[in-house]
């Protein structure tokens, strides 16, 4: 089973990294992109240009994507990915928001982002060493 996934905040650098990752995962296919408003509307690789910062080349598969608006978008957004992966960056504050806002929408979000570090019912997985942490999302959907 694949899960489709989004990205948010997909032309900065851990976004980038996000796309270099999951580019062959068997797992996880890249159903879209999400950045600011100011990246909205554009291919990706228009909106990278010359910002690619990653050892291997821009995949192909996301070159022409479109971009999405990571806030304005968040509806489209929801409806056409199983969970994102967040890497903004912008404020703490702003950053919980977002998440806060993707998860009130039943949209798991996996961070890689510190805002909600410490919340006591958002799960910090490590999967080598405490997987049973995911046992909080169940409180979370309570």
């Amino acid at each position: 089973m694949n899960f489709k996934v989004g990205i948010i905040g997909a032309t900065g650098m851990v976004g980038q990294r996000f796309i270099s990752l999951l580019e062959n995962h068997p797992w996880f296919e890249i159903k879209l992109l999400a950045a600011s408003e100011r990246s909205a509307g554009k291919k990706y690789s228009e909106a990278v240009g010359s910002r690619w910062a990653m050892a291997t080349p821009m995949p192909e598969k996301v070159k022409d994507m479109v971009i999405y608006d990571a806030i304005k978008d968040m509806d489209e957004i929801v409806s056409q990915v199983d969970f994102v992966f967040c890497a903004v960056n912008m404020k703490k504050d702003e950053i919980k928001a977002l998440e806060e806002a993707y998860a009130k929408k039943e949209c798991p979000v996996i961070s890689n982002n510190s805002a909600n570090r410490g919340v006591n019912d958002v799960p910090m997985i490590v999967p080598e060493i405490n997987p049973d942490h995911a046992e909080v999302i169940k409180t979370q959907r309570e």
